[in-house]
């Protein structure tokens, strides 16, 4: 990297959209300077100086200039470094839509399912939640055998855009298998894209910067138990 050229990344080791930026950068062979944020804390005065609208990471700094949200700073990094690495992105216009509207469903439906399953309120919400994110897997299988026509990949042959944007997701996807249980991307409901998971998480360049999977299931289980807590004592505050 020449002082010309400066990349560096403000995010949070467990992240699954700071995951997405950092697959991307290693996908490209780019180098960059990763800056680790405390965001439960006091947020330093960088991130809220280059995302003054959400506080959030992950942020890719650019010579000084902030790209903020995962799915847009992915499409950055590949249009200012197409020559590097494989296209994330198809040339074709209408095959660059098709490949948002399933990146945009991983966040609009699988995110939003995964998140009910883990922190709804009841057991209730939770079991709706895994209901949801069951269904969600089953329609991306669908879209898996759909745009890789039969690859190994949701971009062809090479890794493309929905697999960054679900590869996020893939640690907690592995911790959260290890919580419960199951398999979430079951191989007899969905055996393509349980094949993508095993296929992608063995690639150099996604084992060169997936959070441990073992440090996110002793996460879990500390924000499981901090929320227990909270939860108990304002039952013990109704009850009183």
């Amino acid at each position: 990297m020449t002082g010309e050229d400066e990349l560096k990344l403000l995010g949070m080791w467990a992240s699954p959209f700071v995951l997405r930026a950092r697959l991307a950068l290693s996908f490209k062979g780019l180098r960059y300077e990763y800056v680790e944020e405390e965001i439960f804390g006091n947020k330093s005065e960088l991130l809220l100086k280059s995302n003054p609208i959400h506080k959030k990471v992950p942020v890719l700094i650019h010579n000084g200039k902030p790209i903020c949200e995962s799915q847009i700073i992915v499409q950055y990094i590949d249009e200012v470094y197409g020559a590097a690495g494989p296209s994330l992105l198809p040339t074709d216009p209408y095959d660059r839509a098709v490949t948002r509207f399933w990146a945009a469903y991983i966040d609009d439906k699988l995110f939003s399912s995964f998140m009910m399953m883990i922190m709804g309120k009841t057991e209730e919400e939770k079991a709706e939640g895994r209901k949801q994110l069951f269904a969600a897997a089953e329609t991306l299988e669908g879209a898996l055998e759909e745009c890789s026509e039969g690859k190994p990949f949701f971009g062809g042959d090479n890794v493309g855009f929905v697999d960054i944007a679900l590869g996020g997701f893939v640690a907690w996807v592995l911790a959260r298998d290890r919580l419960s249980g199951l398999k979430h991307f079951d191989a007899d409901k969905t055996p393509l894209l349980a094949a993508w998971l095993e296929r992608f998480s063995s690639l150099n360049e996604t084992k060169a910067v997936m959070p441990d999977v073992e440090k996110l299931v002793e996460l879990s289980k500390r924000r499981q138990a901090q929320a227990d807590a909270a939860a108990a004592v304002v039952q013990g505050n109704r009850s009183g």
